[in-house]
């Protein structure tokens, strides 16, 4: 049976440190709106505090968990023991989006020391923390990291890649507000 928890503890902290990936899910607060599962690899957690955990969203086709985050806050981060001991551990909070553009974005980059570019860091306060068996969780092997992601970004100046994250990345597939211009947010 599993357990729950209010907060990370060091245990818990070692296992979601020692995953090479995890998974974001939100959902907008419509009842028709698209619930959205993402995969996360690289070095891209950071645990801030027992009660506060952050990851860079390096980007991707949809900014779904952005426009979720600023309409409702919920987010779930899941990982999956997939060698070792089966385990589970969901993490359950409320999610802000701080995207490259808001001037605290650069100060929480430092946590990532590995990166020079992101589309955002969205930082989770968590409200509650369970694990469970895992028993269903096959085994993987870890081969590495795809490198096509960030080839993708070192590739483009950072001009081109900021255009091109306000250009693909201004509304999500259920037509919530995205990525938007610094001028476009002063106005609203």
């Amino acid at each position: 049976m599993g357990k729950s928890f209010d907060q990370l503890d060091g245990d818990l902290i070692t296992f979601i440190k020692a995953q090479k990936i995890f998974f974001v899910a939100t959902a907008p607060l419509a009842a028709n709106g698209h619930v959205n599962v993402s995969p996360k690899g690289y070095d891209s957690l950071s645990v801030i505090d027992n009660h506060t955990v952050a990851y860079l969203d390096l980007g991707g086709s949809g900014i779904e968990t952005q426009a979720h985050t600023r309409e409702n806050g919920r987010i779930t981060l899941m990982f999956c023991a997939f060698e070792g001991k089966a385990n589970i551990v969901r993490i359950f909070g409320r999610g802000k989006a701080v995207p490259f553009t808001d001037p605290r974005f650069a100060d929480l980059l430092k946590r990532f020391p590995d990166y020079q570019r992101a589309r955002a860091i969205i930082i989770i306060d968590i409200d509650h923390v369970m694990d469970s068996c895992g028993w269903g969780v096959p085994f993987f092997d870890f081969k590495g990291e795809r490198d096509q992601l960030r080839r993708n970004v070192d590739f483009r100046t950072f001009e081109d890649w900021t255009e091109h994250r306000f250009n693909t990345n201004a509304t999500s597939l259920d037509g919530l507000p995205g990525l938007t211009r610094p001028e476009a947010s002063e106005a609203q």
